[in-house]
């Protein structure tokens, strides 16, 4: 995740105690727990004026105080409890009373885990993903456009810095678009509260972890949300920000300690080299100024070794987890996290929900690197990351140098293939979500110079190649744009808002190429979301020969053949070298053309092209 702001800001310095205005008991967080939970502990974060000073009981049967918590900023305590295994759900009082005042009470609610089937059920490569930023996809509730008292108050659609106004309502509207077109799952850039002053759209300047932005929501619409994707078959990735933390958050404003975020003598950004985490040579200083620099001055860098920290953020994803069901998730700027926090973070969230997906993004240079930061690689780390999967940047860069590039030892399709060769430095490359582009880089289809053929060669890869595929909105009907800056990447779906001159969620809406690629799109994911060979399916790939590059998807059930002419003139494909895997099959089946094949030992392809052949005996 990046971001290109104008905005400065003093550096921020700690603000304990400074304001006096502060309701005598603010907000308890996490505001309600559940019972049969594998770790019966949770910390509750109390935040009031002057809280410190106050005798805290609470009664409930199975529910022990067992720890008071008094840090530097006296509007604050953190109270440990211990939730026993037989536990009812149930509402308790929590009293604080302060000598010669009245007591404040609140009621605490422990309520029982859903066991839904659905719940949290995990994202795999069965799956497709479609990434979508809320503020541009589609505005639902215009009567949420503009929230009093916040402070990006703006609606200008003509802006790509402003707030566009599109919503969770938006994206329900929408649910039976993204249905037909054949995707599984959605992942919104994060719908969490951005009480920023600039900018606040992109969703990644977290200001309260707890609460939906009600410009795009409430926290219930958010899980009806879930509830209705979960109904109708679709799944829901969220998107978490371990590192940093919008500077107009109450927990910045009014930080419980000094050291909640990482303070520098004076403003210091990371240096953004993720090598620095694996150097065996590196300087202790790099490192530091990588996972302890801020990422942007609106940013503040969380201190992950922070023990409350920990727990707050922890017990925050749980929540989330178990308040909505949701099946995945998305971690944001994932090398420039604590590696042992993030470790132990994920060994608690998999203990809690098995079947739960994470994937970090780690927009990095090599396999070697991306491959570093997963489960499994214990190569000068000392631990194991229990990361199941990243975001496969160099899958994705491969695929446009093999459109793109010229044939070579390294480049064209040659690239494609050394890099699916790498797979062995991952304990299970499957788990990897790949792409062609997203919010924060050019769109894939004006990286391809608006070539149609190659756009649809592409999606073709994209669809065929193993890992979880990740689509980002609007690539269907071919939106374009390059990232400079990221705005004219994040443009409007056209006929998300009410009065748009064309509505391109339906074919009437779409002129007859944007219908041709939405058609090619649907069908190859449909394809896809029919059969298992290219869900779970094996991978063999054979190395390029005259610049085609042929791999194969197979299982028990059926074999398919991807080959890709990377020339640029037509070419004549003699199969028989693929008689390991051809062996038994006579003919095949164009999956976008439903065109029957009687015999496949020569097939022509033309220029920059992709055929996907499902072989038939």
């Amino acid at each position: 995740m990046k971001l290109r702001l104008k905005i400065t800001l003093a550096f921020l310095m700690f603000a304990g105690g400074a304001f006096a205005q502060i309701p005598a008991l603010e907000r308890v967080e996490p505001a309600f727990w559940w019972v049969g939970f594998k770790n019966p502990k949770v910390q509750l974060i109390v935040h009031g004026e002057k809280i410190a000073g106050s005798a805290v009981s609470l009664s409930y049967p199975g529910v022990k105080l067992t720890a008071i918590h008094k840090v530097e900023n006296s509007n604050y305590l953190f109270l440990d409890l211990t939730i026993s295994t037989a536990t009812r759900p149930g509402k308790f009082p929590i009293t604080f009373k302060k000598a010669g005042e009245k007591a404040l009470v609140y009621t605490y609610e422990l309520k029982a885990r859903n066991s839904s089937p659905q719940w949290a059920q995990g994202v795999t490569s069965k799956d497709l993903i479609y990434l979508l930023m809320p503020d541009r996809f589609a505005n639902g509730d215009p009567s949420n456009d503009v929230v009093p008292g916040m402070l990006e108050t703006g609606l200008h659609r003509d802006s790509m810095y402003s707030r566009h106004g599109g919503d969770i309502q938006g994206l329900i509207n929408h649910l039976g678009y993204l249905k037909d077109l054949g995707v599984t799952t959605i992942w919104m850039t994060p719908e969490i509260e951005n009480d920023e002053p600039h900018a606040s759209y992109h969703g990644y300047a977290v200001t309260d972890y707890y609460k939906i932005d009600p410009r795009y929501g409430t926290n219930q619409l958010f899980k009806t949300y879930v509830n209705k994707t979960h109904a109708i078959g679709l799944k829901v990735i969220k998107d978490l920000v371990h590192n940093h933390i919008g500077t107009e958050s109450w927990l910045i404003k009014d930080m419980p300690m000094k050291s909640w975020v990482h303070q520098w003598p004076k403003y210091t950004n990371s240096n953004f080299r993720d090598a620095a985490v694996m150097d065996p040579h590196g300087a202790a200083a790099d490192k530091k100024q990588m996972l302890d620099g801020w990422f942007d001055r609106r940013m503040a860098d969380v201190n992950q070794s922070n023990p409350y920290v920990q727990n707050y953020l922890t017990q925050n994803h749980i929540w989330w987890v178990e308040y909505a069901g949701i099946d995945g998730f998305r971690l944001d700027t994932y090398p420039y996290n604590d590696p042992v926090y993030m470790a132990d973070w994920a060994k608690k969230i998999k203990a809690e929900f098995p079947r739960l997906s994470i994937f970090g993004e780690t927009l990095v240079w090599s396999v070697a690197n991306q491959a570093y930061f997963t489960q499994g690689n214990t190569v000068n780390r000392g631990f194991d990351t229990q990361l199941p999967g990243i975001t496969d940047a160099q899958i994705k860069d491969a695929i446009t140098e093999a459109l793109n590039g010229k044939e070579g030892w390294t480049d064209g399709v040659n690239r494609l293939y050394n890099i699916v060769a790498q797979d062995f430095m991952y304990q299970d490359a499957t788990r990897n979500t790949i792409f062609l582009d997203n919010h924060d880089m050019s769109r894939f289809y004006s990286n391809v110079n608006e070539d149609f053929t190659k756009f649809k060669s592409g999606m073709a890869m994209l669809l065929t190649m193993r890992g979880v595929p990740q689509m980002y909105y609007g690539d269907e009907i071919l939106m374009k744009g390059y990232s400079n800056p990221d705005g004219l990447v994040r443009e409007d779906f056209s006929g998300g808002w009410a009065g748009d001159k064309k509505d391109k969620f339906t074919a009437s809406g779409r002129d007859k190429k944007e219908n041709e690629a939405f058609d090619y799109v649907r069908t190859l994911a449909n394809y896809r979301k029919n059969t298992t060979a290219l869900q779970t399916g094996k991978l063999m790939q054979y190395i390029p020969r005259n610049g085609i590059y042929t791999y194969f998807r197979y299982d028990a059930q059926k074999t398919v053949m991807i080959s890709y002419n990377g020339n640029e003139e037509e070419k004549a494909l003699d199969t028989g070298y693929f008689n390991e895997r051809t062996t038994g099959f006579k003919g095949g089946v164009n999956i976008i053309t439903h065109e029957k094949l009687a015999d496949v030992k020569q097939l022509i392809i033309p220029a920059k092209t992709a055929i996907i052949i499902e072989l038939t005996k």
